[in-house]
């Protein structure tokens, strides 16, 4: 599935990896309806084509997302959610497959909580995130107050949300917020070549290495020690558990059947 040059929402296969790119820049890709539904579908394209190993949302013309269109909301009463995803169709249950954040300019509000739903983000040198929803007397309500302090040190967490101050890449880095630093211009190349490592590994060992780790950080106090051993015993049990080992000995790449 290709997208078209036009719309709220393009979609292009580059080989396993699907790039998602929000396509509103006359308004900073905030997030309407139509953005929402047109994340929601590229979600469940993601979790459902074998073929796709990696997602990568984005947004056009060097801005990421400023959040949810406050002025569509007020004329229209609409909230760009989707049933069963939440918030711009992915902050409530992004794809089960690694999705990355590759973020140009602002990730604001709503932005940063579509950031916050990914597994990883490559920032250019000059993006930044916040959360200011206080300032116009509101909460960030996509995920952000619970998911920042389980990314970055509770004091840093805590002094995005009381003052709605926006960090730099550089800042969100050291915070470890940000995987990836880039050069302005290439969030989205960077991205796409940390997708491509991902997507040449073993599809059943990453989507369960995942899982595990979203649900650790989920429930911290849970022990995981005992928790992870059904999904380890998942992966040995796999034909890719015996493919990985057999074509590191023949030296050559991997078959990956995916089961």
């Amino acid at each position: 599935m290709t997208g078209t040059p036009t719309g709220p929402v393009l979609v292009e296969r580059r080989s396993e990896v699907l790039v998602v790119t929000i396509n509103r820049p006359e308004a900073r890709n905030a997030v309407n309806p139509a953005v929402a539904a047109g994340i929601g579908r590229a979600m469940d394209l993601l979790d459902d084509d074998d073929e796709l190993r990696v997602g990568v949302i984005t947004g056009a013309q060097g801005a990421f997302c400023a959040g949810m269109d406050l002025r569509h909301a007020a004329e229209t009463g609409e909230r760009p959610n989707i049933k069963g995803r939440g918030f711009a169709g992915i902050v409530e249950r992004p794809s089960r497959k690694p999705l990355i954040a590759a973020v140009e300019g602002a990730a604001v509000g709503g932005g940063c909580e579509i950031a916050l739903a990914c597994d990883l983000i490559v920032a250019a040198e000059s993006a930044r995130f916040a959360l200011p929803e206080v300032r116009v007397g509101l909460v960030p309500g996509g995920g952000g107050l619970f998911k920042l302090p389980g990314r970055i040190p509770y004091h840093a967490a805590m002094e995005m949300v009381l003052t709605g101050e926006a960090i730099d890449a550089e800042r969100a880095h050291q915070l470890g917020l940000v995987s990836r630093v880039a050069p302005d211009g290439t969030a989205l190349e960077v991205a796409l070549e940390l997708a491509a490592v991902i997507a040449a590994n073993a599809p059943v060992a990453v989507a369960v290495a995942a899982d595990v780790v979203r649900r650790v950080a989920a429930a911290p106090g849970e022990d995981w020690w005992t928790g992870q051993k059904p999904f380890i015993e998942r992966v040995r049990a796999t034909a890719d558990a015996a493919e990985g080992p057999r074509a590191f000995a023949e030296r050559r790449p991997p078959r990956w059947l995916g089961r």
